[in-house]
């Protein structure tokens, strides 16, 4: 049996998070993997005033980290975009002695009305998701961190409660492989989404 080695952040920011089907789905039994801390920004942060010692604390304890969001309008919702302004401070993320975080492996989970196919450079959104997280990719590798394609549920509204659990389960998957160390990061970058991986092993399995 493997020993769990990573710890993993979820920093989760959906400012409807009570009307969002996908996302409950998504975090429903999170509480039953032990490596995952769920940290819902909305609900700590309803006034928006981040405490970034807290914050910072919580990064440094952890070795993976997910920023789960909806996409919305092509970003995060704008309390996420506050947390990376204040929590990911020069001097202490990047810069001069700025080295807390280096090594650490960061990622989006994120849920879209649109599609994968409206996702591409001939869709309906002309680029493709990973186009869309560049600044994200960007942040990360300023902080010397580890940059992974997203895992991403898209087409949302389409989703039959079948596909739906079947997407949740995929993503519980995905926390239990990392947290055990079960990955090879270099295999990772390559995926166009990290929901690819298993997509990938299922073809390998069946060679």
């Amino acid at each position: 049996m493997n020993t769990p080695v990573n710890k993993i952040l979820i920093l989760f920011a959906h400012p409807r998070f009570e009307k969002s089907r996908v996302n409950r789905a998504l975090l429903h039994g999170i509480d039953q993997i032990p490596q995952v801390t769920l940290h819902d920004l909305y609900e700590r942060y309803p006034d928006f005033n981040v405490e970034v010692e807290q914050e910072q604390e919580l990064m440094t304890a952890h070795q993976i980290i997910i920023w789960q969001h909806p996409f919305y309008m092509y970003g995060a919702p704008p309390l996420l975009k506050q947390w990376i302004d204040l929590v990911l401070e020069h001097g202490w993320a990047h810069g001069s002695g700025g080295d807390v975080l280096k090594g650490k492996i960061i990622f989006n989970a994120l849920t879209s009305g649109g599609s994968r196919e409206a996702y591409t450079v001939s869709g309906y959104n002309r680029f493709t998701l990973r186009e869309f997280v560049i600044p994200f990719e960007q942040a990360s590798t300023l902080c010397k961190m580890i940059y992974l394609p997203p895992f991403a549920v898209q087409g949302t509204y389409l989703l039959t409660e079948e596909q739906l659990a079947h997407q949740a389960s995929l993503y519980h998957s995905l926390l239990r492989r990392l947290s055990r160390g079960d990955y090879n990061l270099e295999s990772l970058k390559q995926l166009s989404l990290l929901n690819d991986w298993f997509d990938r092993d299922s073809e390998a399995s069946e060679s």
